[in-house]
């Protein structure tokens, strides 16, 4: 028997599936979604019990149009299945305590540890759900309250910048000359210099490259206020990264708020107040180092599996897909 070779075209033909069609089979006849027992509440609230462990992280997330949930997963299980253990519309505190609080506490007192972020709703949650677990506020958040505030100030300057070059801007047309702003050194502007500067800001001094430690210090040279905010934000990272015991990290905090107090800098009024309202939350992360970087790597997830599926139309059936992954 002969045989012919069938074109790539009628290949295509003939094993083109309709993409949508199946995923409206798989939901409506070949997963067992109209049967599961949370889905009639699952865009509001799904919980899964058997997935606690001593260890929970807490964080808020945004699967659709902006509306935020609460998200409690289990650290132990390193983002993969078991990870899940609620998801809760809103963050409003008396709700969410009201859901979790549906899970049994045989389950709930078994958290020794849970990491959130500074929120206060957030704090209210575990404390009232999880009992006997001690609360980490994870040391990015605090660190980036100092990043903000020195960022803050690099922007004020440099609107200051802007306004100056443009009032010299205009002067010299009314004066009829031409305008030639005053370059720098390193071959910036000072408008320049305070745009570029963004990102050294952020880096150790021994991280930067030869321009930036050029940049960075024609920019101390010319901002004293950036450059001691600058150091403040620098000792900060030195306590989180040397530190190795509570004891240890509570004196130097200490020192160290008490310098953010004595600088008188506005931008950092945020600091000040949030250390003082959750010192002991703080501290907490200096006994094992404990972060929430499970929780940020799981909203990550969820992020991706949204784009995937090119967005969320069916919150239930989302969640119901999210939780065969993951719970």
């Amino acid at each position: 028997m002969d045989l012919y070779p069938i074109s790539s075209k009628s290949l295509e033909k003939f094993y083109h599936i309709d993409g949508n069609q199946l995923g409206q089979q798989y939901k409506d006849f070949l997963s067992d979604y109209q049967q599961w027992e949370q889905k009639e509440h699952a865009d509001q609230w799904i919980i899964f019990p058997e997935n606690i462990g001593p260890r929970l992280s807490i964080d808020e997330t945004s699967p659709s149009n902006g509306e935020l949930y609460t998200v409690i997963t289990n650290k132990d299980a390193h983002g993969k299945k078991g990870a899940l253990v609620a998801i809760v519309s809103g963050v409003q505190s008396e709700h969410v305590i009201g859901i979790i609080n549906k899970i049994p506490f045989k389950y709930r007192q078994k958290v020794i540890e849970i990491t959130l972020d500074m929120a206060n709703t957030m704090n209210l949650i575990v404390k009232r759900c999880f009992p006997n677990a001690e609360r980490i506020i994870d040391r990015f958040h605090v660190q980036k309250l100092a990043y903000d505030a020195l960022q803050e100030m690099r922007i004020a300057h440099r609107w200051d910048a802007i306004n100056e070059e443009t009032d010299a801007i205009q002067n010299a047309r009314l004066e009829h000359r031409s305008y030639s702003p005053e370059i720098l050194s390193n071959g910036d502007t000072k408008k320049l210099l305070l745009f570029r500067s963004r990102y050294l800001l952020f880096k150790s001094p021994e991280k930067w490259t030869p321009q930036q430690s050029l940049r960075a210090r024609i920019l101390f040279d010319m901002y004293p206020d950036i450059k001691k905010a600058y150091w403040l934000v620098h000792k900060l990272r030195i306590i989180y990264n040397t530190s190795k015991h509570r004891g240890i990290a509570y004196k130097k905090l200490a020192l160290w708020f008490n310098e953010v107090t004595d600088s008188g800098f506005k931008s950092f009024n945020t600091i000040s107040a949030t250390i003082y309202s959750h010192y002991n939350e703080i501290l907490n992360y200096f006994n094992n180092r404990a972060t929430n970087a499970s929780a940020e790597s799981f909203n990550a997830k969820i992020k991706r599996f949204r784009t995937t599926l090119h967005g969320v139309r069916d919150l239930k059936f989302f969640f119901f897909r999210l939780a065969k992954i993951y719970a």
